[in-house]
This record gives structure tokens, C-alpha cells and sequence, in this order.
């Protein structure tokens, strides 16, 4: 296949992995009909279709998918090495797209990117903010940020951020009126403010450990929430109790806009890690943000 052809290749890769026409040509900064038309003449070149069309829907055919699983990983590899040719450049350069949830990329990943980015002007960084666990190899991330134990085993995981609590809070206009629980199973009698899983589309049972019994408990209430924030300003405006990351609530905790209870029911658990895929080689950039970002403190919090 002339070198001239490869373009065509990209282009397919792009609508493969997009499942749709008109995401793939502003990614490629092409039309869609001059993409639908370097599609068509490739099928017709290789005589072979790649991809099945329907007015809702794009998918590869069993020969796409062959073609993609065998030629995507080598463009992949070659991007990667023309990425890494910015370490002959005096400073590193290129772009790193990152997918964390929320808390991760407001506590750790932003202080962590606006201290760098001074420093190295060439370097562009992505950050998309997605509760649900991404591949980031078929969505084409450079890493993801999740906690600990949600690292697939074929990634390198390097930690970031300390151990963690959750801590399940309530505001003192709150408690006035109503007690405060004792046991997690107590919660049942409350109104929590819930968090809805972007992953399955389920509602978060809030999680309790102590002295090796562990619990899962359905809790009820008036308002779900699938960001950080507005739970937090929902508990301080004195609507219910909410579950929320220690580290997000400390400062409330300490000025007393908080109260906090059940805190023997809520031990330490695996921190944040950056995770990327052990086959791809790290460009340059890439390894400046993350020892940026490695964490070489302690791991376990203050009791």
C-alpha cells in the first residue's frame, strides 16, 4: 500500500473509534462528506467493507475490527515516538490527556498541572473530568486517576495522593433537629444526600468498616447529586447528611459549619494513583507531569 495510503488507515482508526462520522472529522479537522468519501474509496481499494453504517450508528465489521486491532496499535506507537522525539528540544513539549473523577482532578491533578505549566510552555495537558472507570487505551487517554484498588492489573499504577477517608457529615442546623446516628444502620432514619453512579447509573451505598465487619448501607433522602460540590453545598445548607472525602470537608469541619459522626466506622482506604498502559513508552512530557505529581509522603492519614 503506497505511504500516501495511510492517511485513508487514519482516517478509518478515527471513525472506528469514535462510532460516529461527524466526531471523527472535527477530530481529523476534515468535512464529513470529504471523510464518508476517503472511507468509501479505502472499502473500495481493499474490496472489502469496513464499517457498518445505519442512519443511528457507525461500527466496524468484522474486518474492520481485524484492521483495527492489528494497524490502530502501531499508529499508537508511532504518535508515541514522534512525541518522543521532543526530548532532543531543549524544554519537552506535546499534549497529555488525563481522565480522573472529580475530587482527584480538583485536589491533586490541577495544583499538580498549574505548578508545572510555567515551567514547560510547550506542554499541553487535558484533563476530563469522568466519574465512570474509562478505558483509556480505546478512548485514547494518555493516563486516568482512580483510586487504588480500581487500577486494572495490566496498568503501571504509580500513587499520587496519601491514604483516604470518607467522612459522613451534617450541619449543625441539621442535628438540631434531628439525632445524631450511632451506627451506620441508624442512617436508615435520616435524609442523605445521595450520589449517583455515572458507571451503571446506580445510586452510591454509602460504605462503613470496622473491626473487620464491613457494611453497605441504602440510604434515602430528598436530593442525588453526581458532583462533589453540590453535595457539599447541600449538607452546609442543612438538608441532610452526606458522605463526603475528609479532605474535602476539613476546613468545614474545622470552622464548626460541620459535624461529624460515625468517624470509627470509616478506616483509611487506598489513595489516588495515576495508571497508564505498561506497553506504551512514556513521552517525555508525559514524565515530567508525572513526577510532578508522585506522591512521597506518608501514606496513612492522621486517626
Amino acid at each position: 500500500m503506497p505511504t500516501s495510503n495511510f492517511h485513508d488507515v487514519i482516517a478509518f482508526i478515527a471513525v472506528a473509534r469514535e462510532r460516529n462520522f461527524t466526531k471523527a472529522a472535527a477530530k481529523l479537522g476534515v468535512s464529513q462528506s470529504a471523510l464518508s468519501h476517503t472511507i468509501r474509496e479505502l472499502e473500495a481499494r481493499l474490496g472489502i467493507r469496513l464499517l457498518a453504517r445505519t442512519t443511528r450508528s457507525v461500527a466496524p465489521t468484522e474486518a474492520g475490527e481485524r484492521l483495527l486491532a492489528v494497524v490502530a496499535p502501531r499508529f499508537d506507537e508511532i504518535d508515541a515516538e514522534m512525541a518522543a522525539l521532543s526530548e532532543l528540544r531543549d524544554k519537552p513539549a506535546g499534549s497529555i490527556r488525563i481522565t480522573a473523577g472529580e475530587h482527584a482532578a480538583i485536589s491533586i491533578l490541577w495544583p499538580a498541572v498549574a505548578k508545572l505549566l510555567p515551567d514547560y510552555p510547550d506542554i499541553k495537558v487535558e484533563i476530563i473530568v469522568d466519574q465512570g472507570l474509562t478505558d483509556i487505551v480505546s478512548e485514547r487517554y494518555d493516563a486516568g486517576v482512580r483510586l487504588g484498588e480500581q487500577v486494572a492489573k495490566d496498568m503501571i499504577a504509580v500513587r499520587i495522593g496519601p491514604d483516604m477517608r470518607m467522612a459522613v457529615v451534617g450541619a449543625p442546623s441539621y442535628f438540631a433537629r434531628h439525632p445524631e446516628p450511632k451506627t451506620p444502620h441508624d442512617l436508615t432514619e435520616h435524609s442523605c444526600i445521595n450520589l449517583r453512579l455515572p458507571t451503571y447509573g446506580g445510586i452510591y451505598a454509602w460504605e462503613f468498616e470496622k473491626g473487620g465487619r464491613e457494611l453497605k448501607v441504602r440510604v434515602d433522602g430528598q436530593l442525588v447529586f453526581n458532583t462533589i460540590d453540590l453535595r457539599l453545598k447541600a449538607v452546609l445548607a442543612g438538608h441532610g447528611l452526606a458522605c463526603l472525602p475528609e479532605q474535602q470537608v476539613s476546613d468545614q469541619l474545622a470552622r464548626g459549619e460541620l459535624i461529624r459522626v460515625l468517624a470509627d466506622w470509616c478506616p483509611p482506604f487506598s489513595g489516588y494513583h495515576l495508571y497508564y498502559p505498561s506497553r506504551r513508552q512514556p513521552t517525555p512530557a508525559f514524565v515530567v507531569l508525572l513526577e510532578a505529581l508522585r506522591y512521597r509522603g506518608p501514606s496513612r492519614p492522621a486517626a
